[in-house]
């Protein structure tokens, strides 16, 4: 067991039976009362935020949590196969650990999870990609007012909206939080 003064931004914690991601920890010393730890976490499974005071001298419980890169292989129901790109060993991860973003995701792309004594509890891919344009309706001519987008289909089957002289075949970059057009890619 650590002491609360061990902890620092970003430690995952075992909190009332949960893993809590530390967003903001911070150190307070009120005139004349004694001093406390400040501190706003994140609900690794569920998202939701919790405030809370430990006492300087408080036990917290610091979770092991282990992050790699792996490479994603394949999809299997409502899990992600995944390689270890080290060891080559291979893991089941809930899609739901890459929340939306799952969509944009393409085989042989690396991917970071965060597991916890063998459970995985985190998943982020790239902030963006770049994917090649599978479907998207012809210009119009004549169409050119200033920010006109229209619906694609990338090649991992998410929709995405582009620019009118965005054609199918041709390679974008698309922001993986967002869901939208970056830019064009060369070549």
């Amino acid at each position: 067991m650590a002491k609360a003064s061990d902890i620092k931004n970003g430690n995952i914690l075992r909190f009332n039976g949960e893993l809590v991601q530390v967003e903001e920890f911070l150190h307070r010393t009120p005139g004349n009362l004694r001093a406390f730890y400040q501190a706003r976490m994140r609900n690794v499974k569920s998202g939701k935020l919790v405030e809370y005071r430990f006492r300087t001298d408080e036990e917290v419980d610091i979770a092991r949590v282990e992050t790699s890169n792996y490479q994603y292989l394949y999809e299997d129901g409502d899990a992600l196969v995944i390689m270890d790109n080290e060891t080559f060993d291979q893991h089941n991860v809930p899609k739901k650990l890459f929340g939306t973003a799952v969509k944009f995701l393409k085989e042989g792309m690396n991917v970071v999870v965060a597991f916890e004594s063998d459970e995985p509890i985190m998943g982020q891919i790239p902030n963006s990609v770049e994917l090649e344009i599978a479907y998207t309706e012809p210009a119009v001519k004549g169409d050119t007012s200033a920010s006109a987008l229209k619906n694609a289909t990338v090649e991992t089957g998410a929709e995405i909206k582009v620019p009118l002289f965005i054609n199918i075949g041709d390679k974008v970059k698309v922001d993986t939080g967002s869901g939208s057009y970056v830019e064009r890619v060369k070549g």
